[in-house]
């Protein structure tokens, strides 16, 4: 008699609020992970009290980050979680100071694209 929580052809099956522990915003100070958002391990990491509270997916992670920056949607894909657990267990991370997080550059930040499209030009003409 097979396991009720192990599928074969799928592996073994933990459902998303089992991984968040319920929660369905990332931390306390309601931080916005952007799908672009770029994340790093932090060179401190946990230390041995935060360390023993992170779970199995935390530290997957955290070592995805360890090989290289990493966006939110990468770390999604490359974990193998969906994005809102990959966003609350960000969120737990960058609480605990273990990763740092770049966000993008807001839309109206960024410049003009009749004044992109004038410097390409000016390029070209050159």
């Amino acid at each position: 008699m097979g396991s009720q929580w192990y599928d074969a052809d799928a592996g073994p099956l933990v459902r998303p609020y089992a991984v968040t522990g319920g929660r369905t915003e990332p931390g306390p100070s309601g931080v916005r992970f952007d799908l672009i958002a770029l994340v790093a391990a932090d060179d401190g990491g946990p230390d041995g009290h935060q360390g023993a509270l992170l779970g199995p997916e935390h530290r997957a992670l955290l070592a995805l980050c360890r090989d290289e920056t990493q966006s939110v949607a990468e770390l999604s894909a490359d974990a193998d979680l969906p994005v809102g657990v990959v966003r609350v267990l960000l969120g737990d991370l960058l609480e605990a100071g273990c990763v740092r997080v770049s966000r993008p550059v807001p839309p109206a930040q960024l410049p003009d694209e009749r004044i992109l499209r004038e410097v390409i030009d000016g390029l070209r003409a050159l």
